[in-house]
């Protein structure tokens, strides 16, 4: 099984969070086996990440992808993605930089390779918990839900419908055919979409092995049913707004319902006041939601738009270009 190990490259967005960085590095280098490279991609970073990635201490190749503006986590994994493509990646794992790589992460991927194309593997929280992620998307809805119960009682592997970048394990034949990640995302929704987009034509999997640690604590809320974690002004806004984007690509593959999707655009503003109210204490960030909404519906009438086309092989020649 060494040649699958040998064939993943790791995908890293960070900003402005170089301590984070520094141990999600430190973790890579005792990953065994190893993956082939890194690619760390610097979205304008103003602290001393340049420092950090400059003095990384790895046993294997690390490339510094700096860029000249933050385009957010989405923009961030899509020119990750493409520089991963250009570089000859067989295998492409992402993730953020405030996670931690556990030494056997890899190995726990091994065996599922040959049957899956994108994989996710299980989270202990910043405080050694399970951390939850069992979702299935509801394209009526435009939503995803909490999948209840233990989704790994019969079998060591649940079939979902959404992706996640805190460690999808993805083939680079996936990322050409679906797309790069879509940066006008901005953050909050990019990876959701991304794995539904996927599951529109082969499984998504994940596979009951704990493969990563979140190190950034989180405020949040066990509701039984699901988690509700805190959030910020920008993440609200930009999952507003990115329904516009949701939408579209429900649109593109046949699935959208007007008053299914506007349904679940009011479940979805519901959401984050309960996570305002219930997890944060204030209603501050209603303004930006109610921005987001505004602009959600110029993306839904813009006839200009178009979804990420498959990715062309000549393109990716210029990704090793510093933007």
């Amino acid at each position: 099984m060494a040649s699958s190990a040998t064939a993943v490259t790791v995908v890293v967005t960070t900003f402005n969070r170089a301590g984070y960085l520094r141990v999600l590095l430190e973790t890579i280098a005792r990953l065994d086996p190893a993956p082939s490279s890194v690619i760390v991609v610097n979205n304008a970073s103003t602290d001393n990440t340049d420092e950090v990635i400059a003095s990384a201490n790895l046993p294997m190749p690390l490339i510094h992808h700096r860029l000249r503006k933050n385009v957010g986590g989405s923009g961030g994994f899509s020119v990750g993605a493409e520089r991963a493509l250009a570089e000859g990646a067989e295998w492409l794992w992402l993730m953020d930089d405030d996670v931690e790589a556990l030494p056997g992460a890899i190995a726990a991927f091994q065996p599922w390779m040959g049957t899956y194309r994108c994989l996710h593997g299980r989270r202990y929280d910043h405080s050694g918990k399970p951390f939850f992620w069992q979702h299935h998307f509801n394209a009526f809805l435009g939503v995803h839900f909490p999948v209840r119960g233990n989704v790994f009682r019969h079998r060591p592997v649940f079939h979902t419908n959404v992706g996640c970048f805190e460690g999808m394990l993805v083939h680079a034949d996936v990322v050409r055919r679906v797309g790069l990640p879509d940066p006008r995302f901005f953050l909050n929704g990019d990876d959701t979409t991304y794995g539904w987009l996927i599951a529109q034509s082969e499984p998504v999997a994940y596979i009951n092995e704990y493969v990563l640690k979140k190190a950034r604590p989180q405020k949040q809320i066990d509701l039984g049913v699901r988690h509700l974690n805190d959030s910020n002004d920008l993440g609200r806004y930009c999952g507003m707004r990115n329904r516009g984007h949701l939408a579209r690509y429900l649109r593109v593959n046949g699935r959208f319902n007007r008053w299914g999707f506007g349904l679940g655009t009011l479940l979805t503003a519901a959401k984050e006041v309960l996570r305002l109210v219930a997890v944060e204490h204030s209603l501050s960030g209603l303004a930006p939601l109610w921005r987001g909404w505004i602009e959600s519906r110029g993306i839904l009438r813009d006839p200009e738009w178009q979804p990420m086309p498959p990715v062309d092989p000549d393109r990716t020649t210029h990704a090793k270009e510093t933007r």
